[in-house]
């Protein structure tokens, strides 16, 4: 999806945050579209404070006048805005490209309702087709974590940043699990969630309300 695409599927998506409301803002490039389009609505005179999903997030909503609050300091976040990997036929997804997978899906758990952006090659038939399903593990034991994750039948890569681990805001490492196309997303986000040293993981189910498509020329809405 090309800038101006990821322009009107976010301009698209602020539609739905009201006056007064508590914000997830989401991570990545299509966020910052988001982000954007929420900050001239508060220049303009809506009130809203925002619940990053990232270090990153958080910095680039501040600098352009957005409230932040901490997702420990609100009861409920009232909608969340973010992108998505992959997202198949029943609104389940892979997240966790940019790395932020565990606050991303702490701060959309805690919203009434998730609104997510993506372009029509975001859509698949079967989650896992295209993209690994990554899993925010300790250093401490991330081989270990990575032989547990490699039994449940993928094989597993440990992210890097040049030569180095690619780090969390949290502290911790990524391990990217090729699982090729998955059978049963619901059971494998258990059953990796179980695997010892596993922070989170990457599979999303359940979670999204709101999907807003983009192209070039059109911005399509659904609802699950």
């Amino acid at each position: 999806m090309n800038d101006e695409a990821k322009r009107l599927s976010a301009e698209r998506a602020i539609e739905f945050v009201n006056d007064g409301q508590v914000v997830g803002l989401g991570t990545g490039s299509t966020a910052r579209f988001a982000i954007e389009g929420l900050a001239r609505r508060v220049k303009e005179g809506m009130r809203i404070q925002g619940v990053p999903t990232s270090l990153a997030t958080a910095k680039m909503a501040a600098e352009q006048g957005i409230e932040l609050a901490d997702l420990n300091e609100i009861a409920r976040v009232d909608i969340t805005i973010d992108g998505a990997d992959e997202i198949d036929g029943d609104f389940n997804m892979i997240k966790g490209g940019g790395g932020a997978l565990t606050r991303e899906k702490l701060v959309a758990l805690a919203s009434s309702r998730r609104v997510i952006i993506v372009d029509e090659t975001k859509l698949v038939k079967t989650l896992g087709e295209k993209w690994p399903v990554p899993a925010e593990v300790l250093p401490f034991a991330w081989r270990f974590s990575s032989s547990g994750l490699e039994s449940l039948g993928c094989k597993t890569a440990l992210r890097l940043r040049g030569e180095k681990p690619f780090e969390t805001d949290n502290g911790n490492y990524i391990l990217d699990c090729h699982f090729g196309p998955i059978a049963n997303a619901s059971q494998l986000e258990k059953e990796m969630k179980l695997v010892p040293g596993v922070v989170e993981c990457g599979l999303f189910i359940s979670i999204a309300n709101t999907l807003v498509i983009g192209s070039d020329n059109l911005v399509e809405v659904r609802e699950r």
